[in-house]
């Protein structure tokens, strides 16, 4: 079963608005019943997984994930990415100029990928196998 056109503007409303009335007017319905269609709306299950993954789909455009955040500072280190400034050209207008990152820039991507690899670390990583076995050798109070 698929969504109507009216359903799916009414997701769609919903997620863009989180309120179920002003959704459901927006998407054709009547305004004296927008409230209980909305509300059924969002009852039936294939509008909640439609609503599901419309926000989640979003929610994914909108973070950063770990490959993502790693290209970029290779990207940065490697001299590939480039600033952008603007750049006055008289009149009150302007112009965009692309320069080269910083090295200062670039030094600091290659330590955070550093950093994210393990590279830049001075704790030592000591397995030790067997048994550890206390010696008490200290004597008694009394000398003996």
């Amino acid at each position: 079963m698929k969504l109507t056109e009216k359903q799916r503007r009414f997701a769609d409303e919903y997620i863009r608005l989180g309120e179920i009335t002003q959704a459901a007017i927006n998407a054709g319905y009547s305004t004296k019943t927008a409230y209980a269609i909305g509300k059924e709306n969002l009852d039936k299950p294939i509008i909640k997984a439609y609503v599901e993954k419309r926000l989640n789909d979003l929610k994914k455009q909108s973070i950063a994930e770990q490959d993502e955040v790693l290209q970029f500072l290779t990207s940065v280190m490697r001299g590939e990415h480039k600033d952008q400034v603007l750049r006055g050209v008289g009149m009150g207008e302007q112009e965009i100029d692309e320069l080269e990152v910083s090295s200062d820039k670039r030094i600091r991507a290659a330590e955070l990928l550093g950093k994210r690899y393990g590279i830049w670390t001075e704790k030592q990583d000591i397995n030790v196998t067997g048994a550890v076995q206390f010696v008490d050798d200290i004597g008694d109070e009394d000398g003996s």
